[in-house]
């Protein structure tokens, strides 16, 4: 199966994510967000951090990440999606 085929395929697993400045995820497809707020992730490069402000409720990010981090994360109910 082609590289982009599988990248624009459905989710097939997912799991909720308590944010933590040190629990590694294996690197995701996307996050959803379910409560309003900050997410502060440490891109898949293990390099790179980036904040998204003001997600709204409901929104999937599309991003590979490895961590969600507490430290500055204020929205709630996020879910890893593989």
């Amino acid at each position: 199966m082609s590289t982009a085929l599988i990248q624009s395929a459905p989710f097939v697993k997912a799991a909720a994510v308590t944010p933590s400045d040190s629990t590694v995820l294996a690197a995701t497809r996307g996050l959803y967000v379910g409560g309003t707020g900050a997410v502060v992730m440490l891109m898949a490069d293990d390099v790179s951090s980036v904040t998204f402000a003001a997600v709204p409720a409901g929104t999937v990010l599309n991003v590979r990440v490895t961590k969600v981090l507490s430290t500055g994360t204020t929205a709630t109910n996020i879910v890893a999606l593989w």
